[in-house]
C-alpha cells in the first residue's frame, strides 16, 4: 500500500477493464515519472472526450454529433442491420470493407451475473427500427462467447415473429490455422457451419474435350530386318585388282 494520492491513482486505474493491480501500479508510476506536459495532454484528451462524445441517436455508435457518420451516409444500404455489442465491434467490421449496411449497437451483452439483462441493452430501440419496411435482414454479430450466444438466442426468439430474416455470423476455423490446434468448440462450430463446395455448371465447358482416339498400340522394340546386315550396307568402291 502506498500513501495518499499514489494509492488513489492505482485504485482508480485498477477499475479500468483489463487492468490488474500490477498493471495499475506500473501505469501509476509511469504517470509520476512522465513529462508533465504529456500528462496534461492526456488529462485534456480525457476531459474533451467526456464532454464532446455522445452516442448516435439512431444506432448508438459513438459520435460527436446527434447521428454518426455511418447513419448519415446515404450510400449505405438500408435493407440490412448488423447488430453488435460495442462500438469497437463496428470498427472491426468496417475494417473488412465487406459490409455496406447499417449498424445497431446494443451497449453490451446479456450477463445476469453482472446484472445486465435485456432491459439494460438497446433492444427496444432495435425493435422500433424494424418498423421500417426497407429492412429485410438482421445480422447478429455478437461475440462467440457465453454472453454473446445468450444475447443472440434472446434476439432470435424476440425478432423472429416480426418476419424478418435473421442470420448469425459464421464461426469456426481461422484462415491459416491447423486442425490440431483448434479447440473442441471451435471445431464443432466449423463442422456445424460447413457449406457445400458444389458450383453451378458453366454454360460452356472451360476445357473442350478432344475426340476419342483409337487406342495406341503397345510399345514394341524396333523391328529387326530379315535382310542380312551385309546386304543392307551401301556398296563400297571396287578396289583395284
Amino acid at each position: 500500500m502506498y500513501e495518499g494520492a499514489v494509492q488513489e491513482l492505482i485504485d482508480e486505474l485498477g477499475r479500468l477493464p483489463g487492468i490488474g493491480p500490477k498493471s495499475a501500479q506500473r501505469i501509476a508510476f509511469h504517470i509520476l515519472e512522465a513529462d508533465p506536459e504529456d500528462m496534461k495532454r492526456l488529462s485534456e484528451a480525457i476531459r474533451v472526450v467526456k464532454e464532446r462524445v455522445k452516442f448516435c441517436s439512431i444506432c448508438f455508435n459513438v459520435s460527436e454529433s446527434e447521428t454518426c457518420g455511418i447513419c448519415r451516409d446515404e450510400r449505405r444500404s438500408d435493407s440490412v442491420i448488423c447488430v453488435v455489442e460495442e462500438s469497437k465491434d463496428v470498427m472491426a467490421i468496417e475494417r473488412t470493407r465487406a459490409f455496406t449496411g447499417r449498424y445497431h449497437v446494443l451497449g453490451g451483452a446479456i450477463n445476469p451475473i453482472n446484472g445486465v439483462g435485456p432491459e439494460q441493452l438497446h433492444i427496444r430501440e432495435l425493435i422500433a427500427r424494424l418498423g421500417d419496411e426497407r429492412i429485410t435482414e438482421i445480422i447478429l454479430a455478437t461475440d462467440p462467447n457465453l454472453e454473446g450466444e445468450a444475447t443472440a438466442t434472446f434476439l432470435t426468439r424476440t425478432l423472429r415473429p416480426l418476419g424478418i430474416e435473421i442470420t448469425r455470423l459464421a464461426s469456426g476455423l481461422p484462415v491459416g490455422g491447423d486442425l490440431e490446434y483448434a479447440d473442441e468448440v471451435t471445431l464443432a462450430r466449423a463442422i456445424e457451419g460447413r457449406r457445400s463446395t458444389a458450383v453451378s455448371a458453366p454454360a460452356a465447358p472451360l476445357v473442350r474435350s478432344a475426340p476419342a482416339a483409337a487406342p495406341a498400340p503397345a510399345p514394341t522394340t524396333a523391328p529387326v530386318s530379315e535382310t542380312p546386315a551385309a546386304e543392307t550396307q551401301a556398296p563400297d568402291t571396287v578396289s583395284a585388282s
